[in-house]
């Protein structure tokens, strides 16, 4: 099986490169050579490799930013990944897609299921959620995960911000009124590959494996915190010695609203596919 793998050097996509391998053969490209902001570009890749599944993390994740560029937002979010469906449907390609819990609108202070209505509160959430109906749309074989608070050892995200500021300063003040789960890019990957080995083994036994689990999951850490309890796990592990004070959203005012409590089940991925670690635990694998 020919795999193109988009965003090779982005959190999710650096872990996928590893994880994917022997399942086929991977094709690695980054933003240098594909970049969705460049639709021709996007088709001309997908023409020229000819995948037989397409995995994409590659994504405009600036969440604050979009609200200032949400036709970029756009771009690369809904029209890239519904054009990348539109490519793989004339060669017969299936495609895994990664999406996020702010297309929630966090009202419910209850786990959502992928099957409840959606309602995103910023520009991010939005063109995310544009993406996702617009693989369906395209009636192709298609998995996308929905997960959450994505954090890893490389790259910009909330574990490597804290880490840094920790050690910078004696004292730090984090959002303690936003509810949901940290997930480890590795957590990621790795389950995208099983699930994906699970597809490969299932077809190759004359199973139609896509046309039954064709669909939306939540692939996230069980459990779920705040940001003030993540950033004192971090801080915990890294050994650090930071003061770490909880603030209410109203305090720290950001451009894109963030939801309340986007915490999602993950019942229908673990009850087909596999299990899934909580936070805490994946927090000190990736620390460890």
């Amino acid at each position: 099986m020919k795999i193109l793998l988009t965003g090779s050097t982005g959190q999710v996509g650096y872990e996928l490169a590893r994880s994917l391998q022997g399942l086929g053969e991977v094709v690695a490209v980054d933003r240098n050579v594909m970049d969705l902001s460049n639709l021709d570009q996007v088709r001309d890749v997908i023409r020229t490799v000819r995948p037989q599944l397409i995995v994409n993390p590659a994504a405009y994740t600036a969440v604050d930013k979009a609200e200032s560029e949400p036709e970029l937002a756009y771009r690369v979010n809904a029209e890239a990944p519904g054009l990348m469906a539109q490519e793989a449907k004339l060669l017969g390609a299936a495609m895994v897609h990664y999406s996020t819990d702010y297309v929630f609108d966090g009202s419910d202070p209850s786990p959502r299921g992928e099957d409840d209505a959606t309602g995103p509160l910023n520009v991010y959430g939005a063109s995310k959620l544009a993406g996702e109906q617009a693989i369906a749309a395209a009636g192709i074989d298609h998995l996308i995960f929905r997960t959450s608070w994505v954090y890893g050892m490389r790259g910009k995200n909330f574990l490597l911000t804290m880490m840094r500021l920790a050690k910078e300063r004696e004292e730090l003040k984090v959002v303690a009124d936003q509810h949901g789960a940290p997930t480890w890019s590795r957590t990621i990957a790795d389950t995208t590959a099983l699930v994906l080995a699970q597809a490969q083994a299932q077809t190759l036994a004359g199973a139609d494996w896509w046309r039954q689990n064709s669909g939306v999951y939540h692939l996230s850490a069980q459990g779920q915190t705040t940001w003030f309890e993540f950033t004192q796990a971090i801080v915990e592990a890294a050994g650090l010695s930071c003061r770490v004070l909880p603030i209410g959203s109203a305090e720290y005012p950001t451009p894109a609203r963030r939801p309340q409590y986007s915490v999602m089940s993950s019942e229908r991925l673990v009850s087909r596919f596999c299990h899934l670690p909580d936070w805490k635990r994946a927090l000190h694998l990736c620390m460890g």
